[in-house]
């Protein structure tokens, strides 16, 4: 099987700083990879390599074995939802927010119903009056439900997370972790919250920018 996301040996360096010293790792399709580590490990700055934020010191990544380059990087950005801890959505009513991709030719045909959206809505334990609510009124947990949502109405299988479940209640997480097991669905996620680990498959350690892969048993 070919893996979606490579790693080869990178290094990245910024104003002088090592962030990352020679990663390798490979996510294969319907894997759901965590990486843990301290603040300031460089777990974020992997994710921002990887979607052609941080441009590699040293060493390559690759998406669906295409080295990634300011010339590929759109490729991986289309077909990837980056999820965040503060996610930005862009628009000035939630209903707007997830119907702005729906605006462009690429996605036009697509445009969910407003049944689709309250199904997914109820999915995500979000309420059906949130749709008309401003964005500068919603919690940080519904924006990011609210990024997770946008993503699956676009049918997104490659979820990159920074922390994305870190403002949600134990019901609303839980939620969020029955969507994320579905077997089409690659997941890189990035984060301190022990309840992902029984949901991951490959689980690995950042230290000082250098990763580790660790057992899947004995976890905290």
């Amino acid at each position: 099987m070919t893996p979606i996301i490579r790693f080869d040996n990178v290094t990245l360096s910024r104003q002088q700083k090592t962030l990352l010293s020679g990663v390798s790792f490979e996510v294969y399709p319907g894997q759901k990879v965590l990486i843990r580590g301290q603040s300031g490990a460089g777990k974020s700055s992997l994710l921002k390599t990887l979607m052609g934020m941080y441009p590699p010191s040293e060493g390559s990544v690759y998406f669906n074995e295409q080295i990634l380059s300011r010339h590929s990087v759109h490729h991986i950005r289309n077909c990837t939802a980056y999820i965040g801890q503060e996610p930005v959505l862009a628009a000035d009513t939630v209903r707007e927010a997830l119907l702005l991709p729906f605006q462009f030719k690429a996605h036009s045909h697509n445009c969910p119903t407003e049944a689709q959206l309250l199904i997914l809505l109820r999915r995500l334990h979000l309420s059906a009056d949130i749709l008309d609510r401003h964005v500068a009124k919603i919690s940080g947990g519904e924006k990011q439900r609210i990024a997770l949502a946008r993503g699956l109405l676009l049918h997104k299988t490659l979820y990159l997370l920074d922390e994305a479940t870190s403002a949600l209640d134990t019901a609303s997480k839980q939620a969020v972790f029955d969507i994320f097991c579905a077997p089409q669905i690659t997941l890189l996620a990035v984060t301190h919250d022990a309840d992902w680990f029984q949901y991951s498959t490959t689980i690995f350690e950042m230290n000082a920018g250098r990763l580790t892969e660790i057992p899947q048993y004995g976890n905290p």
